[in-house]
């Protein structure tokens, strides 16, 4: 469930009771008024369909109830969580990690794709800025995620196909592939495991992030 929706949904049980309803609607209650008050205020257009709002997995909704409760997920349930989306990792195909960076920040500079006026083939972009600083190139910037500027850099990878540089580069892709493998509740996107990022994007982006000629890295 949405769990801005999720959110709103308990006050406005509280004051249907108020009104002189008998009793609290259940949490299956709930869920059945979420999809409804969707269905009917939302209509599938283009590739923007309706039930991608609707469908959640399980990673997404303990984070939404969560969320909801106004509660951290328990140590036990975050663990859990983090094991099954690191197991749902698909490293490359063809074990090459990084690819070209200047086409990777192509991809991060993009925000298209996914919505009702874009065709379903065009590529989606990244759209990586909107939540980092990523050069000194780019002034404008989203701070809903750390800095990555000099990320490379600053963890000591000066050669990112070197055996020193292994684990970075692994943690680097598995993070963009699936962040809650790493985080049960991040608010990153999972880009590889949503399909929002093709295995040779992801390439793309690893190597703006590690290449020492990449901005990021100036």
């Amino acid at each position: 469930m949405n769990k801005h929706l999720k959110t709103w949904l308990p006050s406005t049980a509280v004051l249907l009771s108020i009104a002189g309803c008998a009793s609290l609607p259940s949490s299956a209650e709930l869920d059945k008024l979420t999809d409804n008050i969707v269905k009917a205020s939302f209509r599938t257009q283009g590739q923007a369909d309706v039930d991608r709002l609707l469908k959640a997995d399980e990673t997404n909704r303990a984070c939404s109830q969560a969320d909801a409760a106004g509660k951290p997920l328990d140590e036990k349930t975050a663990k859990a969580i983090e094991e099954y989306n690191f197991k749902a990792i698909k490293w490359p195909s063809d074990g090459k990690f990084l690819g070209d960076w200047k086409q990777g920040e192509a991809i991060a500079q993009s925000g298209r794709g996914l919505t009702w006026t874009d065709p379903a083939k065009m590529a989606n972009g990244g759209n990586c800025y909107n939540c980092h600083q990523m050069s000194l190139q780019e002034i404008s910037f989203g701070t809903l995620g750390p800095s990555l500027y000099q990320y490379g850099k600053l963890r000591g990878v000066s050669d990112p196909n070197s055996p020193a540089s292994k684990a970075i580069v692994e943690y680097t892709w598995g993070k963009i592939w699936n962040s809650k493998a790493y985080n049960a509740c991040s608010n990153m996107p999972r880009a590889g495991h949503a399909g929002i990022l093709t295995e040779g994007q992801i390439r793309h982006v690893v190597a703006l992030l590690l290449d020492p000629n990449s901005p990021v890295n100036k």
